[in-house]
């Protein structure tokens, strides 16, 4: 199996790769430069070469000079002659004297076209020449210089070249790999954070999230620099999620645990009377006692259960009615309805000139008003007065009875809570004797389902609870005398 390269070997290699493509290239470019610039020159050597030598007939008549080479010939010139009567001859001009030209070599030049023209020619026992022939008084002269001197050096610079690339191409492994893990560094210290995070166990219970990467590597104005802040970033979500999955199932825990010790005590009594009952099957006074007390439980049961089915689609997120409510009404009946259940307190209705209008559930407003005043009605002192006042934007009730236990007020719209059950209580006072701790859970969860807002504010003699509804708007009063 092949093993993943990783990001700094990748790295390197590419710096590497691309030092000794670079270097291969200025190694070829200077080579071929200077194989071209000493091709020229020995070019040029050889037509000089060719304008000295003497005529066809001086070349083949004269024997050859001992010690001085021609004037304007270089040393190892090759020079060969054919006559216009066929004759042909050639030397090679060295330190000690001309040496006669080997007949297949001479075959060779004799054969290069006279047109001035530099050429390369291969000579047999004697190697690479360039070679130009001319045409003359009596025949044709050729001159020819050899391209060793001209190979010597473009091989010499080719192995200078090769142990400068490999010198290059070394340091370029050296120098690139400290360079490259310098720079990778900080990208090291993000996968550490993220590594940390990574060892957690996220499945259950209290997480911290605490760690975090370090300021230096946050900065969005660097690759770097943006992933750190991108991890940072998830890591606050991931944080917030993982809190807010704690306290859902603390939550959970704790409703579960309430709603089993509220249906407890009626499943008990019931269980209780219906034993009762069995027991004293002739006693009509205690089975029509019996049969009441399991009545009165069962509709405690079938309350408390239709709350939190209530409650469950609301969390579920499942649309209520949307319907023209008039909440200018739905007020004044629910106040009216609450004066004739407790007398002994003083009612107040406030409303605007114009009927308010909202839309929303109307069963589940007249729900949310109802709550409110039943808690105010039940958990504060005959004589407290209860005011309802509605706006364009909602209403609020309140009450001047002795408020909300302080441990109390910042929990109230949670569910099952719970205050001291001998201490009265203001407006949607929350549990009090008989009560389950839904009220003001049902309150904001129905009043959220329609995309507003409820807030408590309560000191002892000061208590209100406000609800705002958006899309509230005031209509023209209508001639239906139900509505006047």
């Amino acid at each position: 199996m092949r093993h993943p390269r990783t990001l700094t070997a990748r790295l390197v290699a590419t710096v590497v790769l691309l030092t000794v493509l670079t270097t291969l290239v200025v190694a070829a470019v200077a080579t071929l430069a200077t194989r071209s610039y000493l091709l020229e020159r020995l070019d040029r050597d050889v037509t000089q070469s060719l304008e000295r030598i003497p005529g066809p007939g001086e070349v083949l008549g004269s024997p050859p000079p001992q010690g001085d080479l021609p004037p304007g010939v270089p040393l190892g010139a090759v020079t060969a002659v054919r006559t216009d009567q066929g004759g042909v001859g050639g030397r090679i001009l060295g330190t000690d004297g001309d040496e006669e030209l080997p007949d297949d070599a001479l075959a060779v030049l004799t054969e290069v076209p006279s047109d001035g023209e530099v050429r390369q020619v291969d000579l047999p026992g004697l190697g690479s020449y360039r070679a130009a022939a001319e045409a003359t008084t009596g025949g044709v002269v050729v001159s020819a210089l050899p391209e060793e001197q001209v190979t010597e050096v473009v091989t010499r610079l080719v192995l200078v070249q090769a142990g400068v690339g490999g010198a290059v191409a070394l340091l370029a492994l050296t120098a690139g790999g400290w360079l490259v893990r310098r720079q990778l560094r900080p990208l090291r210290e993000v996968a550490a954070t993220a590594r940390g995070v990574a060892g957690l166990r996220l499945d259950s219970g209290e997480v911290d999230l605490g760690e975090r990467v370090p300021a230096h590597l946050v900065d969005d104005r660097t690759e770097v620099g943006q992933v750190g802040a991108a991890l940072d970033m998830l890591l606050d979500h991931v944080g917030a999620a993982l809190a807010a999955r704690q306290r859902s199932e603390l939550q959970v825990r704790q409703f579960v645990a309430d709603a089993s010790h509220e249906l407890r005590t009626p499943l008990a009594t019931i269980a209780g009377y219906s034993e009762l009952a069995r027991r004293r099957p002739d006693d009509a006074a205690a089975a029509r006692t019996a049969l009441a007390k399991v009545e009165e439980e069962s509709h405690r049961m079938t309350a408390l259960v239709e709350d939190l089915l209530l409650l469950a689609r609301l969390d579920s997120g499942r649309p209520l009615e949307q319907a023209p409510v008039d909440l200018s009404r739905l007020l004044v009946e629910a106040v009216a309805d609450a004066q004739v259940l407790a007398p002994g307190h003083r009612w107040r209705l406030e409303l605007p000139a114009e009927p308010v209008e909202v839309p929303g559930d109307a069963l589940r407003l007249h729900q949310v008003v109802t709550n409110l005043l039943t808690n105010a009605r039940k958990y504060t002192p005959g004589g407290t007065e209860v005011s309802v006042v509605g706006d364009a934007g909602g209403f609020a009730v309140h009450d001047d009875g002795p408020g909300f236990d302080p441990a109390v007020a910042a929990h109230a719209f949670e569910r099952f809570v719970r205050g001291d059950p001998a201490r009265h209580r203001g407006a949607g006072g929350g549990p009090g004797p008989g009560g389950v701790g839904l009220g003001l859970s049902l309150v904001e969860a129905v009043v959220t389902a329609h995309g507003g807002t409820v807030r408590l504010r309560s000191a002892p003699g000061d208590t209100t609870v406000e609800v705002r509804l958006p899309g509230a708007v005031s209509v023209p009063p209508s001639s239906d005398p139900a509505r006047s």
